[in-house]
């Protein structure tokens, strides 16, 4: 029988406790800490498990995915609210979302909701994923709920998906095409000033301007570096700001092809959201705050707030997302159309549905059309630089090959 290292804390005090106990499994062994009025917070098979250091430690979207599915079926199978969390937190890697998992059980043990404990941590419960719980604990359908944040999430992690490939990819590019330029304005042009100067050979316009860019850059290359990394440090605080993050995420979206990529993207956020919450039992007005705030763009967000203080003055959703002119005509048909016959819900699943299928078909033609695009800038950067090196040399044995050269 295998021993294991434990820490737990004591309940009722807190007390940090810690041992080594044999037992035939992780779980074994939690329930039995259990049942001394322990809780467990890590176990380790002794000798067999090492404790590496975790430098940054955060709930990822896909492990929120994985919690909220098991969740959903422990609560479908009928077992306790507490157990469920007891038994996910013990089986959890995640040393953080384990922590979380411990306090929100310990909350609602304590006799909190369970909207309410997860509302404590922001961070990894959004306040669409509390509010959805809060309704579901209100409704007597928390499985249900859980089963729907379960499809949002998984949704929501494929859109980010998307997102991703279509902006990793011509970055990467980008910075390889940065790299090998400076690498060889850096190492290889020096070398052929150098022959250069040695053989006394007339310089074309071209060369000169590449060995004087070269010169230019070893001479101020620290002074490059450190304001690259400054601007990318700046640039990341700006968009932290209010105004940062308008004036960036609206020059975004008025880019010529990728921004059209990030509307159809928001697009389908936004639908999938607000249908999720509705069809759940959320207030419209609640729903649609809510929707804003989780949007990822500010444009769609201040948008979506017009829209709500439109609402909340008696009036309907569409007039005001026609006028925002970030929703294609067909969105906003939609939405009128569900407002007309009760389905707003219903329309806004079928829009989040198609724009799905939008966006994964414009990232596609975004990355065919921005691939050889890339290639070509790469090749003539990259050729005009070594061109213009040669450039002397053929002067050179074009001199040499005449008669009397």
């Amino acid at each position: 029988m295998p021993v294991y290292q434990f820490k737990g804390k004591r309940y009722g005090n807190n007390l940090p406790v810690a041992g080594e106990k044999f037992a035939q499994s992780k779980q074994s062994l939690a329930a039995l800490l259990r049942n001394e009025q322990i809780m467990p917070i890590s176990i380790k098979e002794k000798g067999k498990e090492l404790s590496l250091p975790k430098f940054r430690s955060k709930v990822k979207d896909k492990e929120l995915a994985v919690f909220t599915k098991q969740f959903s079926v422990m609560i479908d199978a009928g077992l306790p609210l507490v157990q469920c969390l007891d038994i996910i937190a013990t089986q959890q890697e995640n040393r953080t979302f384990q922590n979380v998992l411990f306090q929100v059980r310990n909350d609602v043990e304590g006799g909190s909701t369970l909207a309410d404990a997860m509302r404590r941590h922001p961070k990894v419960f959004d306040n669409l994923f509390t509010n959805m719980i809060a309704a579901g604990e209100a409704g007597g359908i928390l499985d249900t709920i859980l089963q729907r944040l379960t499809i949002f999430v998984e949704k929501m992690i494929r859109l980010k998906r998307s997102l991703r490939s279509a902006s990793i990819y011509p970055c990467i590019i980008l910075l390889v095409a940065i790299g090998v330029v400076t690498v060889i304005l850096l190492k290889v042009i020096p070398v052929f000033a150098t022959l250069f100067e040695g053989l006394g050979a007339d310089l074309p316009l071209p060369t000169m301007i590449v060995i004087h860019l070269s010169n230019f850059l070893g001479r101020f290359f620290v002074f490059f570096a450190v304001a690259a990394i400054l601007a990318v440090v700046g640039l990341r605080y700006y968009y932290k700001t209010e105004a940062g993050r308008f004036t960036i995420d609206k020059l975004l979206l008025a880019l010529p092809v990728f921004g059209m990529v990030l509307k159809k993207i928001a697009i389908a956020r936004f639908s999938r959201t607000l249908s999720t919450l509705l069809i759940s039992g959320i207030p419209i007005l609640e729903g649609i705050e809510i929707t804003a705030r989780t949007a990822g763009n500010k444009i769609i967000e201040l948008a979506l707030l017009r829209t709500r203080r439109t609402v909340e003055e008696g009036k309907t959703i569409v007039e005001p997302l026609r006028q925002s002119s970030l929703f294609p005509p067909m969105v906003v048909q939609m939405v009128g159309v569900g407002e007309q016959t009760g389905e707003l819900d219903q329309m806004l699943s079928k829009v989040a549905d198609y724009y799905d299928e939008e966006a994964d078909a414009a990232i596609a033609n975004f990355i065919t059309f921005l691939e050889p695009m890339l290639i070509v800038f790469l090749g003539i950067v990259v050729g005009g630089i070594v061109v213009s090196m040669y450039l002397p040399l053929f002067s050179m044995i074009a001199r040499l090959s005449r008669p009397g050269g």
